[in-house]
């Protein structure tokens, strides 16, 4: 198991004064990242900044509140942890890109707020925005968060999953992945997000041959435009 790392995460500062703070984490087990987003998400006040978090996890099977143990077909000494997020059961490892959305969803929106709705909306249009940027065509399906190829044999595929807390105050965590160059094999050994038999696929199948680093920042930009533009009317 890789260990968090020592030094501070590194800060990249936001595109606008109204933008998402980034925040580079590296490689960090799983829980640690969990009990860190609590306990942000605990001492915000009024002027804590909104941050998203780029983090990479060893392999780790998490469960959703509402999620069914069952899901879990055999872990093969993968550990699995119960969280708080939204969703069923999903595999995360070497070669995702985990980003955390550590968001005030009153902000920035006088009278009113951003809601769940639009939130998840924003997230995923992030995604679809990546994916098209390397030429891969993803999609949502109604009633199923995450994202989806769109076309091809692999047409249909989940790529990309989302799994948030959204407290009553309006303040957000836990967030989105997508697969980039994985071991898929976990995905085989769960019911993905609850479904059985629901492909999964990343985008090193898909012939993309990207580095983690440069997709993880393109990730995070996307997420930071739409993140800064102003509530729809």
């Amino acid at each position: 198991m890789h260990t968090a790392p020592q030094a501070p995460p590194a800060l990249l500062a936001a595109s606008t004064p109204t933008a998402p703070q980034v925040v580079r984490r590296g490689v960090e087990d799983y829980q640690v990242s969990f009990d860190a987003m609590r306990a942000y998400t605990d001492s915000r006040t009024a002027d804590s900044p909104d941050q998203l978090w780029i983090v990479e996890h060893p392999p780790v099977f998490t469960l959703g509140l509402g999620a069914d143990i069952a899901h879990v077909l055999n872990p093969h000494a993968i550990p699995v942890v119960q969280t708080d997020r939204g969703g069923e059961v999903t595999y995360h490892g070497p070669g995702q890109v985990v980003v955390y959305l550590l968001m005030d969803l009153r902000r920035n929106h006088p009278g009113a707020r951003l809601f769940a709705r639009e939130f998840v909306q924003k997230i995923e249009q992030a995604v679809i925005d990546t994916l098209a940027a390397y030429n891969l065509a993803g999609e949502r399906k109604q009633g199923a968060p995450g994202i989806y190829v769109s076309a091809g044999p692999w047409q249909g595929a989940k790529i990309a999953a989302l799994g948030l807390k959204i407290r009553a105050n309006g303040c957000t965590y836990h967030g989105v992945s997508l697969n980039v160059a994985m071991d898929l094999a976990p995905f085989s050994w769960i019911n993905p997000c609850g479904y059985e038999g629901l492909a999964t696929v990343d985008m090193q199948t898909l012939n993309v041959d990207a580095p983690l680093s440069d997709v993880q920042t393109l990730l995070a930009d996307k997420l930071v435009a739409h993140f800064a533009m102003a509530p729809s009317p």
